[in-house]
């Protein structure tokens, strides 16, 4: 809690903060390009990392010197994107080292737990099984929630009116520049989490990196919210 009495939030990003899946994404978003005949590496992957499906779509099709597809034909293609990673993912999923102990630690020291992610609900519904994290959760938040991904704050702060906590008091957990961005936007502070594709110079920005989600302990949690109200 903090000094006034309030119970602290916390919201976690899914992907590569507690699920590794930098590259299932990859071979997914390789799978589907070369479905369509659009050749897809490493380097478009890099630059894709974090925007959402309908931009990734417009952008490879754009330079590809392909008319770009209508919004129905983008979302079946986006479709195509995500049930592929599913696929991969179900064969062998992909927990972040620590994710279920840490997240049952959390919850049993009274804190409220969320997914603020952009990702589909279907994908957050699987992980959050498979993490058997289900029940800790206090809220979920997807990309299907809002119209303005990260870094605008709408999904984080989405996530704390679910949760019942003022922005204040909530902090977000997150593996890439663009969230500890929508985080500090919607007035919370942020904790980044090295991960695949991401190093500790890309998380600057955050109040805390850590490396390891043992490292993300309930007076960690609870001193940087106190630091953030002062």
């Amino acid at each position: 809690m903090t000094d006034s009495g309030n119970v602290i939030g916390v919201i976690f990003d899914m992907d590569g903060t507690l699920t590794d899946s930098h590259d299932a994404h990859y071979e997914s978003w390789k799978s589907t390009m070369e479905a369509h005949e659009i050749a897809y590496g490493p380097t478009d992957f890099i630059r894709d990392f974090g925007r959402r499906n309908p931009e990734i779509i417009e952008e490879n099709w754009t330079r590809a010197g392909r008319e770009k597809p209508d919004a129905e034909s983008s979302e079946l293609i986006a479709d195509e994107k995500e049930a592929a990673f599913r696929k991969i993912i179900t064969a062998d999923f992909p927990a972040m080292p620590g994710a279920r102990t840490m997240m049952r630690r959390l919850d049993e020291h009274g804190f409220r737990l969320a997914i603020g992610s952009s990702a589909p609900r279907e994908n957050i519904e699987l992980c959050n099984r498979e993490l058997d994290i289900e029940d800790c959760l206090d809220a979920v938040v997807c990309g299907c929630d809002v119209t303005r991904g990260k870094p605008e704050p709408d999904g984080f702060l989405l996530a704390a009116d679910r949760l019942g906590c003022r922005p204040e008091d909530c902090i977000v957990v997150e593996d890439a520049a663009a969230g500890i961005e929508a985080a500090h936007r919607a007035g919370m502070p942020a904790i980044g989490i090295v991960s695949t594709g991401h190093d500790a110079k890309d998380l600057a920005s955050a109040e805390r990196v850590i490396h390891d989600l043992k490292e993300l302990t309930p007076e960690l949690l609870s001193g940087l919210v106190k630091e953030h109200n002062q």
